[in-house]
């Protein structure tokens, strides 16, 4: 939290600090998602499917890659934590960490949702935000973030000494192991960081803090992807709800929330091929 200066500063403390920031992975030369053909596509999507997630609670879906999937507030203001998985190697999961230096704190139309090492490839691409209006409020607030991890009962567990058991990680992997057939242990190893769907937050100006705010999404908003792979996704409606006061217990009102997915025409996608896994070499100066 840098709260203390336990030494002097240098002569030169102010010049030092002076230097110019330089964007650490420039995106100049990734490939750009195909942005026209989708826009082609989503005037002939067909639903095929809809899924109700429960409020705290989660669900997985599958969406076949070339697919598109919403996820819609359904009832009234709720945010929501979505995991990635290929559906053919759930070691495959999304990496929100790498999108976010990629792209930045928070995501919208046009970013993608990169895959872990050592696969490194667009799992989806974000192809509409109805939330895209609200770009950066005066408190440094955004919507859609990959900031945070998710909300988790170990981090509860040492903050409150209180054990909640339906936090987004506990859903998430109650959720996976459902739709899988797996254990507990087997399905915690794959949860993963999260895309926080809806949700507002930022850093403080202050003390540099992750915080959140209530989400402006209402009823009807949407954030639409397109699946660039075969997926398994896992979406969990927070116990935080608009994540406005709390999470990690049942204080907050919560909703459910609709995922829709749909099909196009494959003639729509004539120029689209499925993203190839990183061809690095994996020697690692061996």
């Amino acid at each position: 939290m840098k709260s203390s200066k336990d030494n002097h500063c240098p002569k030169d403390a102010e010049q030092r600090k002076l230097t110019k920031p330089v964007i650490c992975y420039p995106i100049d030369s990734l490939k750009a998602p195909l942005m026209g053909d989708y826009l082609i596509a989503r005037q002939n999507l067909k639903k095929i499917d809809q899924i109700i997630i429960p409020p705290r609670d989660a669900k997985c879906f599958e969406v076949p890659r070339a697919h598109f999937f919403r996820i819609y507030c359904q009832n009234g203001a709720q945010v929501g934590d979505l995991n990635l998985w290929s559906n053919n190697n759930l070691n495959e999961k999304f990496y929100s960490g790498k999108t976010r230096a990629l792209y930045g704190t928070h995501l919208s139309t046009n970013d993608r949702l990169w895959s872990s090492f050592p696969f490194l490839r667009p799992m989806a691409t974000i192809t509409h935000d109805t939330l895209d209006w609200y770009g950066y409020d005066k408190d440094g607030g955004s919507v859609h973030d990959v900031i945070g991890t998710r909300c988790d009962p170990y981090t509860e567990k040492i903050l409150s000494n209180k054990e909640y058991h339906f936090c987004c990680h506990s859903n998430l992997i109650r959720a996976l192991s459902n739709y899988k057939t797996i254990s507990f242990e087997q399905a915690e190893k794959y949860v993963h960081d999260v895309l926080n769907v809806f949700m507002c937050t930022g850093f403080t100006k202050d003390t540099h803090q992750y915080f959140m705010k209530a989400s402006p999404v209402r009823v009807g908003d949407y954030i639409e992807f397109f699946a660039e792979i075969d997926l398994v996704a896992g979406l969990s409606a927070c116990p935080g709800g608009d994540c406005s006061s709390s999470h990690s217990s049942d204080e907050a009102i919560c909703h459910p929330l609709r995922v829709e997915i749909y099909e196009c025409p494959e003639g729509d996608l004539l120029n689209w091929r499925e993203p190839k896994i990183s061809d690095y070499s994996g020697k690692h100066n061996r």
